[in-house]
């Protein structure tokens, strides 16, 4: 069973940094994907960027383009959302996730493991 940690998260006023990382043990298959979610209170989860397993590849949703950055690093096992400018609306849960594919894909349901989640918050 592959197990996911995340950590990074915490408050933040409006405009500045935090990056979250997220680091997978267990049974892993590759190559996969690593993509990150997130869900506000009352909102459903969505997609906020993943990447393929070369690091080559990579996808974001609009609402966090030319603002976060995602990385990864196959010999720690791990991926980084880099999260710049950021907003009171990316206050949510983030959660890493990974999909055992070749292709980079946003809907949630394709993800196979999961990690617990990490609060962040960004006041105003």
């Amino acid at each position: 069973q592959v197990q996911l940690v995340e950590s990074g998260g915490g408050l933040v006023q409006a405009g500045g940094s935090l990056r979250l990382s997220c680091a997978a043990s267990g049974r892993t298959f590759s190559p996969n994907i690593m993509g990150w979610f997130r869900q506000a209170p009352g909102k459903e989860r969505e997609f906020v960027a993943a990447i393929s397993w070369s690091g080559y590849s990579t996808m974001y949703a609009d609402s966090v383009k030319g603002r976060f950055t995602i990385s990864r690093d196959n010999a720690k096992k791990t991926v980084w959302l880099q999260m710049n400018s950021l907003k009171p609306e990316d206050t949510a849960v983030y959660y890493c996730a990974v999909d055992v594919s070749t292709a980079i894909r946003i809907n949630a349901n394709f993800y196979d493991y999961w990690g617990q989640g990490t609060q962040v918050t960004v006041s105003s």
